[in-house]
């Protein structure tokens, strides 16, 4: 999978990944929706993003899970 708006620069904001070099970190985005933003919130608090970011920066949050192995809590 590639992410045309996601981009990671070691030389800007410490390699995090951030929205089409904007100094957005994509979990900026994500913790937005997380809080129940809806798109429309979001782009009126961020006019620099455009809808299509904001669903991207979702996808990459997925993707970047898949790759992880989280280890299992104990009850």
């Amino acid at each position: 999978m590639t992410f045309e708006r996601i981009t990671v620069d070691f030389n800007k904001m410490g390699g995090v990944p951030c929205i089409r070099e904007l100094r957005m970190p994509v979990a900026t985005v994500v913790n937005k929706v997380a809080a129940g933003m809806t798109e429309d919130e979001i782009l009126e608090d961020f006019p620099e993003l455009e809808r299509e970011d904001i669903r991207e920066a979702l996808r990459y949050a997925a993707a970047v899970l898949n790759e992880r192995h989280l280890p299992l809590m104990k009850p």
